[in-house]
């Protein structure tokens, strides 16, 4: 099992220059007033007891567990009442920003309160995207079950299955992938549970009964991302696929319609792919969609309801910009996309890229038409598909791949802890944890407390003193580990690749001890899937095919 060492450093000097104009050497020429870039000025880092472990053992077996029997469909549910329509605002040319990050913790701001760090979010009562909230840091509300067994699993027929080539090769994919978290939430008096999976489709179920509430919406390739329920009450859904759109779908009709699509290449040639991974984001009116064609979108959606009631929208896309610059592409070439999802705080658009760039944008004057500009760049060195993690203190967290193997993934590690009140000196401690190439961690951190919660590739599962920057214990699962920890009510959940594929629970209410294993539940193969949990059931998805809903017996 892999060692993990923790490497503090004490000097980083990253510049972000304010030139602007095209990136990649004008490879990719833009349409004017769309992009903006800045090319930095880097300096290399100064490099700079023994933690408790405990391996939790798989059963050999791989046989899913017993299913409840088939319930009743449940029925429609009311259409929620009209929100207002927030008003069309104009996009100017490119002013000064009117922000700056502040010299300590977030910033306060007009689009995100900092506060609300570990809230829920929106009117609608629910997990509505992938971590919940547009910081990226509510995951659930409890009881989270103490004995459970499946209360459902779907399809009750043949799992979900598609055939889908990558480089070339086709393949059967089965069930739900990385990140694969399901959007729970309260519309009228029902549960509703929707998720995208590894068939090409949408799903829309009843979360109680796991029946269909409406008949799946089909699109032409992968669903491997989390889908975002509109949070403001609207009846929409915005989803990304490997058949190179960005959808937002209606579900207030008789079955699911596409209403419009943002095509991967709408914003200029991709650098990389035209899939689409990262769960956008739903604020004030506006679309916040990243892509592997390694471009940042946002879009203006003007929703609202037709003179029958039905739900409309009329979106543009309002800005885009290029998640690298020329730097990046000199330190790791081309291979850049972005497939971690957005995150908003205060003022500042937050997110990284697969060259391992760490960016924060301003978008303070977005909506009234101020371009936003970058405030932030920071290079970790190596791919950063996990979604970055805030804590209230003002602190960000990043978690890396170890692929490339460059000199800058060996200073930092693998656990980087940044400051970004202190855009020219951000580092505070960063851990290695990884073996060799590829490893390092895919699933995304949970603050828990004073601890970060990582996951590895390697099966490790890591207990890190956020201050320290020390590890304070370890768990060992059959890897890889790609679920993201999820921690509701001091209960941790996660999905692991053993034989049986299982879902675990701990019990992390003493932040200094090992957790101990509170329950497991077997599915039929890998669970690299994140799971939710709302109230009392914890629903998560596994490559063996299907979606369960776990919970204690009646």
């Amino acid at each position: 099992m892999v060692s993990v060492r923790a490497l503090v450093f004490t000097a980083l000097v990253v510049g972000c220059g304010s030139q602007t104009g095209e990136v990649a050497g004008g490879l990719f020429p833009d349409p004017p007033d769309t992009t903006t870039s800045t090319r930095p000025v880097t300096t290399d880092p100064l490099p700079g007891g023994s933690p408790s472990t405990v391996a939790v053992d798989a059963p050999s077996t791989t046989t899913a567990p017993p299913t409840a029997s088939d319930p009743p469909v449940a029925s429609d549910p009311p259409v929620a009442s009209d929100p207002p329509v927030a008003s069309d605002p104009p996009v100017a040319s490119d002013p000064p920003t009117t922000s700056l990050l502040p010299t300590t913790g977030w910033p306060a701001g007009s689009w995100v309160d900092p506060s609300s760090i570990g809230e829920p979010w929106g009117s609608v009562p629910g997990v509505l995207t992938f971590r919940g909230s547009p910081t990226r840091s509510f995951h659930g509300t409890g009881p989270v079950p103490t004995d459970p067994v499946v209360a459902w699993r779907f399809p009750r027929d043949a799992p979900m299955c598609s055939l889908s080539s990558v480089g070339g090769v086709q393949k059967e994919w089965c069930g739900v992938g990385w990140t694969g978290q399901p959007a729970v939430f309260q519309r009228g008096a029902h549960t509703w549970l929707v998720f995208g999976g590894l068939d090409g489709r949408v799903h829309f179920l009843d979360g109680i009964t796991g029946a269909r509430r409406l008949p799946d919406f089909t699109t032409g390739d992968l669903v491997k991302g989390s889908v975002t329920v509109d949070p403001d009450g609207y009846p929409l859904v915005y989803v990304g696929s490997r058949d190179d759109l960005m959808r937002v779908i209606a579900f207030d009709r008789d079955e699911p319609v596409e209403l419009w699509s943002l095509h991967a290449e709408d914003s200029g040639q991709p650098l990389w792919n035209t899939d689409w991974d990262a769960a956008p984001l739903v604020l004030a009116d506006h679309l916040f969609a990243a892509g592997e064609n390694s471009r940042f979108h946002v879009v203006h959606l003007r929703r609202g309801y037709d003179v029958d009631g039905l739900v409309t929208v009329d979106p543009e896309l309002v800005w885009f910009t290029h998640g690298w610059d020329d730097q990046l592409i000199d330190d790791v070439g081309y291979n850049l996309s972005i497939e971690n999802s957005p995150l908003v705080i205060g003022d500042t658009l937050w997110f990284a890229n697969s060259g391992g760039l760490v960016q924060g944008w301003d978008i303070a004057g977005l909506a009234i038409g101020i371009r936003p500009k970058r405030i932030f760049r920071y290079w970790v060195g190596d791919d950063v598909d996990a979604t970055l993690v805030p804590d209230r203190d003002g602190m960000l967290y990043v978690a890396v791949e170890y692929e490339r193997g460059t000199d800058r993934s060996h200073e930092l590690g693998q656990v980087v802890k940044l400051d970004p009140s202190k855009p020219s000196d951000p580092l505070v401690w960063a851990i290695e944890a990884r073996s060799e190439a590829p490893s390092g961690i895919w699933s995304t951190p949970a603050v828990h407390r004073d601890l970060l919660i990582v996951a590895t590739d390697d099966g490790e599962v890591l207990g890190i003193d956020r201050s320290a920057g020390t590890v304070r214990w370890t768990l060992e699962l059959p890897g890889p580990v790609w679920s993201s920890p999820t921690v509701v009510d001091d209960v941790l959940v996660i999905g692991d690749c053993a034989p049986a594929g299982r879902i675990l629970a701990f019990d992390v209410a003493d932040t200094t001890v090992v957790p101990p294993l509170l329950w497991e539940v077997p599915t039929g193969a890998c669970v690299e899937a994140s799971p939710a949990v709302w109230n009392g059931t914890v629903y998560i998805g596994s490559r063996d095919g299907y979606m369960y809903a776990l919970r204690d017996r009646r």
